[in-house]
Parts: structure tokens; sequence; C-alpha cells
């Protein structure tokens, strides 16, 4: 049986690169293995993205839920895999499916809920699910490549 394991702010910054304003995942909860796992990001009406899209109806941009799901994902795997203070990259590869079915709003808390379909080597397969209050907002697969170190 998998350990459960998380991942705080901290714990973030130190397994993926990615600073203000493109940090789109705030912790990572419900880690098991490299099989599955749920990102918390807290929607807020100060993030850069709603004074130029949709600036009267503010409306989270749908490319940056995928982006905020293959964040999540990468921090598992970081987890899984010890990557903190690695330098470690992740390369998006693919996006696949996609679907948008909800608007998300400043006030959101949006749940990204993420499964493993291929990994191990350096490029994995991943399926991720945008929620909010047990809505879907956005479903999709996605492929990357991690530069993992040597072991």
């Amino acid at each position: 049986m998998t350990e459960t394991r998380s991942a705080d702010i901290d714990l973030i910054q130190r397994i993926i690169p990615h600073r203000y304003p493109f940090l789109l995942v705030d912790k990572v909860i419900g880690i098991e293995g490299a099989e599955r796992c749920v990102g918390i990001k807290n929607v807020t009406m100060n993030e850069p993205q709603f004074t130029g899209h949709f600036p009267q109806t503010p409306v989270f941009p749908g490319v940056l839920l995928v982006e905020a799901m293959a964040q999540t994902a990468a921090v598992m795997v970081g987890v899984d895999k010890n990557l903190a203070d690695t330098g470690t990259l992740v390369y998006f590869m693919g996006i696949d499916a996609a679907k948008f079915r909800r608007k998300v709003v400043p006030g959101d808390t949006l749940r990204l809920e993420i499964e493993t379909k291929r990994g191990g080597g350096k490029v994995w397969k991943f399926a991720g699910r945008a929620m909010v209050d047990g809505e879907l907002a956005c479903e999709a697969e996605f492929t990357a490549m991690m530069d993992l170190p040597k072991a």
C-alpha cells in the first residue's frame, strides 16, 4: 500500500520552477505515489490574468486550468521521486481531449484531480479534472517530458 503524502507551497517551489504569476497550484494533497493526487488552487481577483481576460466579467482562462493540472502532476511525481532541489524541468508535449464545462471565477477553489495513465521514464501521460464545488470545470489528458536526474 502506498503512503499518502502532501506538498505545501514551500515544497512545491522546491520541486517546480514556476513562480508568481505563473505558479498555479497552492498545495497538493492525497499524493499516492506517482499514481494520483489532488491539487488545490484558490482563484483570487488580484491575479494578473483578470485585468485583460474579460475584465468586466473575470473568467479564469481555460489554458491556465490545464497548466494548473500539469503543475499538480509535476509536483506529484516530484514528491514520489524525491526531486526537491534537483532543478528537474518538465515540458508539455501534448494536450488531448480538453473540454471546458463551467466558468471558473474569482472566489472559486479549484480541486485538481490527477491520475497517471503512463509513466516511469522520461515521458508521462496524465488525466486531469478541475472541479469547483463538485462540478466539473475542465478535463483533459496531457503528456509531459520530465528531465529527471540520473540515478
